[in-house]
């Protein structure tokens, strides 16, 4: 028993220290345009919440705005509107 939670946690350490490895590789150029398309998926739902929408703007609503634009918009607003609240 203990040797299989050794194992396991051997397994889950490696596969965290590749995760990390991969993560570092990535260029700067990538992580840059993630977190300019998170600053504008955010200004982009506060525009949309002047209009009175409701919608609270959190890190991931901003990077999903950003990454898919004015249908992620559209999708965060139904959500929030008809499927959670």
């Amino acid at each position: 028993m203990a040797e299989s939670s050794v194992v396991i946690s051997f397994a889950v350490g490696l596969l965290a220290i590749c995760l990390l490895v991969k993560l570092l590789k990535w260029p700067v150029e990538l992580l840059l345009k993630f977190v300019s398309n998170s600053v504008c998926g955010a200004i982009l739902l506060f525009v949309v919440d002047l209009f009175g929408a409701g919608i609270e703007i959190t890190v991931l609503k901003a990077l999903l705005a950003g990454v898919f634009g004015i249908p992620g918009v559209i999708g965060i607003f139904v959500w929030e509107k008809f499927i959670v609240g």
